[in-house]
């Protein structure tokens, strides 16, 4: 028997996901880089993620280098764009000597998938080594309590996105309601997992 799709999450009716989006209008733009493999996780972050910001675009795929509209997008900021990424040369994240540097910054671009996956996709894409790197500081406790991870500071994208934004944004309080029905949409997703599961797999990279 066919299953009936949302036509606004694109998930199953039964595990729709539309009920914890929120509208945000969000003043810095969010550019997601996401993994192929994690398209077809129903337990991924993106879609409500991307369902409630004003501004976000998501792109799949592994290599962008000949992606025309991401690279426009990217040359519409020009140095105004950053990448949230743990490289050796990320600066923290915080409202502190580094605010004048912050308030440069009206694009923000972040990477979904495994660790493993995120590296691959650092690695392939030469473009984004060009652009200034943040993390997050190691305040944060992830919520994400489908996809385990043991590595300190690893958040779902959705909670690193709220958080980025929040500080960008001069601790708005505008995300906090959508990390509230995260929490409910943890709940909601753990209805559909095994038991027995054990997925060590986790979404952005923080650390």
């Amino acid at each position: 028997m066919s299953r009936n799709y949302c036509n606004l999450c694109s998930k199953p009716e039964v595990s729709c996901i539309c009920k914890f989006m929120i509208s945000i209008k969000n003043e810095i733009e969010i550019i997601i880089l996401q993994h192929p493999s994690e398209v077809k996780q129903s337990k991924a972050t993106v879609p409500l993620l991307a369902g409630s910001l004003a501004k976000c675009h998501v792109f799949t795929g592994e290599n962008f280098d000949t992606n025309e509209s991401l690279q426009q997008l990217i040359a519409k900021y020009s140095n105004s764009v950053a990448l949230l990424y743990p490289s050796e040369f990320a600066q923290v994240l915080a409202n502190n000597e580094n605010s004048s540097c912050l308030k440069g910054i009206r694009c923000l671009i972040l990477l979904d998938g495994t660790w493993k996956k995120a590296y691959r996709i650092y690695q392939l894409n030469t473009f984004l080594h060009q652009m200034p790197h943040w993390v997050l500081p190691d305040i944060y406790k992830g919520k994400y309590q489908i996809r385990k991870t043991t590595k300190l500071g690893g958040l779902s994208t959705l909670e690193a996105c709220c958080y980025a934004l929040t500080t960008l944004e001069n601790g708005n309080e505008r995300y906090k309601p959508l990390l509230d029905n995260f929490v409910a949409f943890n709940l909601f997703q753990q209805r559909f997992v095994p038991t027995t599961s054990n997925n060590s797999s986790m979404e952005i990279p923080n650390e």
